[in-house]
């Protein structure tokens, strides 16, 4: 997901997002330490998604 796509969403928006990937990001993890993921570079997209969500976020909670 790129940060103008993530700018572009709704502040409730953003949340319910964050949330999924959270979830999806947990659920690759436990995946991965079972049996190896076919691509493991998917974790780490998951958790910038999260980050560069995360960012927004709070950037739009400090400009209310």
């Amino acid at each position: 997901m790129k940060y103008t796509e993530i700018k572009e969403l709704a502040t409730a928006e953003l949340a319910e997002r964050l949330a999924e990937e959270k979830a999806n990001y947990m659920s690759m993890k436990l995946t991965h330490s079972l049996s190896p993921l076919e691509n493991p570079m998917q974790i780490k997209v998951a958790r910038k998604n999260i980050a560069r969500l995360s960012t927004e976020l709070s950037t739009r909670s400090t400009e209310e």
